[in-house]
């Protein structure tokens, strides 16, 4: 891969040999929570503008009408979070000249309070080409990352990293986009749901009836809203005719009569490829994915290929179609406990190879970190082949957020869409994503516990990377429930890379006991932290919440304690001045009837609320009641029902203030 620099440019053709679309990937970190940027491209001609607002690609319009630029949409990462482009310059009618990738952020939020901002360029078998590093951010809201432009009939890259504190409507009219910003500093939770929709003009006062009507004054030409818009689907009311309550609604795909895992198997895959063929928002969701053009998906089961002197049957076969070309992927599915096999796998990369097909897809109920693939294969088998995974909980995840937040057009395809959740979370399914921290946890539990765990132990590290996917999995779901991407907090740039993260996990269980991560949810005072304490056998939850503006210190223990009537008792509450870690700390039990034992001695100030709240932790390594992974998606849903929901937040109060 081509690290680029300030300015540096390059050719396509002399960073790969392949052909067909491309994908831009902007990434960031964001350690501050203010909110996440939004990527955007202009399409320009040879005048250095736009042909027409239809060239601007944003998160109101999506993709060109031509379909040669396509959001593919957010990605969280180990490391924060990916957004996505598919670009294929092929396909640029030739009075496009030049392709401009940029990103902007919203409610004052600006690039300096965003951590390894960078772009890459992917082809399209996923291979990294180049990446430009940013490392110069400060004030600006909105920020170009590159550029694709013609010179000499061929394609090349410019890394440029400029800056705009006039965020996306500025940038856009610099290009000349025709820009309505109206409604833009609301961000996406105030924006009206017909925000990309023109304003409404005046109708024409009416004439006296002896007098012919006025002519319609001409209509003004419709300008692109940046205000962003936000399309949910609506909520039918359901009338329950049961007879009975032991009665099933009838399924479009049930999950009864499942006799094995080949049954399993075959089942999900036949339903997942159907309902990306017939739902098209969906199918172009789980394609995108792959880097495969935006075009006609059709599907198939019950394939067949000679491989030496017998035949292999993958799963599935996923084919797009577009401008007379054909994209084509192999699909291997695995539901329930069942590991992917490395010899399998490696006789369908040397089918598609073969055959000219682009990508071999495997699907399993394990989760792949910063797109790695749970199989460590030779690197020269994927010369030619792209290999690409996903769990059955990222395919949940696409299809919940099109059900409940983003919206699909035919209400025919949301009802499938919502046949395949209802499939895919049946316990019956085994498609339910990742459940088991692996053979190594109950060893390494026991040697935490009898204080023999030590950093040479080799059963520490999968143990590490089961706790890491873990947490991904559970910000998949918390994403899903609130609509917005939601991804572990990263504080330090060495936490990008999954071997150091994992190594600090594993350091922490040998010194401490513990494994921690950090998530922020939206609305919440700050991350909450997340940490499994194998010694003691709890789930503990936390955050730090800023103590409102009052007077005297007692009365902002009140007003605390005044938004935890519901929070359960054993909820411990600390209280900490400025600047300090620890305080007088209380269970909230106790706080009730008397919370002037949270009151620093001396009426000392209290900056900061501390809250914790314990959960049992499950002993065993799955699902079950009482297993680990189950345990700590409970003590996340215990803490954000009935202790984040609860709070208000409010204006710190300034330094000095108590007494």
């Amino acid at each position: 891969m081509r690290q680029m620099s300030k300015g540096a440019n390059v050719g396509l053709a002399e960073l790969t040999g392949t052909t067909g679309p491309i994908t831009v990937s902007l990434g960031w970190s964001d350690p501050s929570g203010a909110g996440e940027a939004d990527v955007s491209v202009l399409l320009l001609g040879a005048d250095g503008r736009v042909r027409g607002d239809a060239d601007l690609v944003f998160y109101n319009q999506p993709v060109t009408p031509d379909e040669s630029v396509r959001l593919l949409g957010k990605v969280p990462t180990g490391s924060g979070t990916e957004d996505r482009i598919l670009v294929d310059v092929g396909a640029f009618p030739e009075t496009v000249e030049r392709a401009v990738v940029a990103a902007s952020r919203y409610g004052g939020a600006t690039f300096g309070g965003l951590n390894d901002l960078r772009l890459t360029l992917l082809d399209g078998t996923g291979e990294a080409l180049l990446a430009f590093d940013i490392d110069d951010a400060a004030a600006e809201t909105a920020f170009i990352f590159g550029e694709l432009y013609r010179r000499g009939g061929e394609w090349r890259f410019r890394a440029v990293g400029q800056g705009y504190d006039s965020g996306l409507a500025g940038l856009a009219a610099d290009f000349g986009i025709d820009v309505d910003s109206s409604d833009e500093d609301a961000g996406d939770e105030n924006a009206p749901a017909d925000a990309t929709a023109p304003r409404a003009e005046p109708a024409p006062a009416p004439a006296p009836v002896p007098e012919p009507a006025p002519e319609p004054a001409p209509r003004r030409r419709e300008r692109v809203r940046t205000a962003k818009r936000r399309v949910t689907l609506p909520k039918a009311a359901r009338i329950d005719l049961a007879e009975d309550p032991a009665w099933q609604a009838a399924r479009l795909f049930p999950v009864t009569g499942l006799r094995n895992d080949q049954e399993r198997e075959a089942r999900a895959t036949a339903t997942l490829l159907a309902v990306m063929a017939q739902v098209p928002e969906f199918g172009r969701r789980m394609t995108a994915r792959f880097n495969a053009p935006a075009g006609t998906v059709q599907t198939f089961t019950e394939t067949s290929f000679r491989h030496g002197d017998g035949r292999v049957r993958p799963d599935g076969v996923i084919r797009v179609a577009r401008a007379g070309r054909i994209w084509t992927a192999l699909v291997e599915t695995k539901t329930g406990g069942n590991p992917l096999r490395r010899e399998q796998i490696e006789s369908y990369l040397e089918v598609a190879a073969r055959h000219g097909y682009e990508t071999v897809i495997t699907l399993s109920n394990d989760l792949g970190i910063d797109g790695e693939h749970p199989l460590d294969l030779d690197r020269r088998r994927l010369r030619k082949v792209a290999l690409r995974h996903l769990s059955w909980a990222e395919v949940a995840h696409e299809a919940h957020m099109l059900c409940h937040h983003h919206g699909v057009a035919d209400p025919a395809h949301a009802w499938l869409l919502n046949e395949l959740l209802h499939y895919l979370r049946r316990p019956g399914a085994g498609c339910q994503g990742f459940q088991d921290m692996g053979p190594a946890w109950v060893p390494v539990r026991n040697a935490v516990t009898a204080g023999t765990l030590r950093l040479g132990d080799k059963r520490a590290m999968p143990v590490a990377e089961s706790w890491e996917k873990l947490i991904r999995q559970l910000c998949l779901r918390l994403s899903g429930e609130t609509g917005v991407t939601i991804a572990p907090v990263l504080r330090r740039r060495r936490d990008g890379d999954a071997a150091v993260r994992r190594l600090q996990t594993v350091a922490s269980l040998v010194e401490r006991g513990r494994m921690s991560a950090e998530i922020r949810l939206p609305g919440a005072a700050g991350p909450v932290l997340v940490e499994a304490d194998l010694r003691t056998g709890q789930i503990e939850t936390t955050v730090e919440v800023p103590a409102a503006a009052r007077a005297r210190a007692l009365t902002r223990v009140q007003w605390l304690l005044r938004q935890l009537t519901d929070a359960p008792p054993e909820l411990r509450v600390e209280a900490l001045g400025p600047g300090e870690r620890t305080g007088p700390c209380e269970l909230l039990a106790n706080l009730v009837s008397e919370p002037g034992l949270l009151v620093p001695e001396a009426g000392a100030e209290i900056a900061t609320f501390r809250l914790t709240l314990p959960t049992p932790m499950g002993a065993k390594r799955g699902t079950e009641e009482s297993g680990f992974v189950r345990s700590v998606d409970m003590a996340m849903d215990r803490f954000h029902q009935r202790v984040l929901r609860a709070l208000r937040i409010e204006a710190p109060a300034p330094a000095g203030a108590a007494s």
